[in-house]
């Protein structure tokens, strides 16, 4: 790999990372205050915390998706080996389960059927 484009990689793959990690972070603290918001509004505690639970996990599943840039970008550009892409393999498929779930847990449905509120 020629000299200045492992580095170039090396610094993407963090960035992309850290990225990934301010946007987890941001939408739990946005989450947070914007539950507190409206507690103190007097909502019904039931609809917040579903709300709550709904915002933060699109936040969790936008940042797990830049962890997976990261991660695919560190491993085809900085370090390839039979190794590393088993651990990359590994990463993947416990992120692609997180998300799965998340899925399942925000919409009640596989992301692959069909929302009921697709005609309204």
């Amino acid at each position: 790999m020629s000299d200045w484009l492992r580095p170039f990689a090396e610094w993407s793959a963090l960035f992309t990372e850290l990225l990934g990690i301010l946007v987890i972070l941001g939408f739990t603290v946005y989450t947070l205050g914007f539950g507190a918001y409206r507690l103190f509004q007097g909502n019904e505690t039931e609809k917040l915390f579903r709300e709550i639970r709904h915002r933060l996990g699109r936040g969790i599943l936008l940042g797990l998706e830049f962890l997976v840039a990261a991660d695919i970008i560190h491993t085809v550009a900085v370090e390839l080996s039979f190794k590393s892409v088993g651990v990359l393999a590994a990463i993947l498929v416990i992120r692609t389960f997180l998300s799965f779930s998340l899925e399942v847990e925000l919409n009640g449905r596989w992301p692959w059927q069909e929302s009921d509120l697709k005609d309204k």
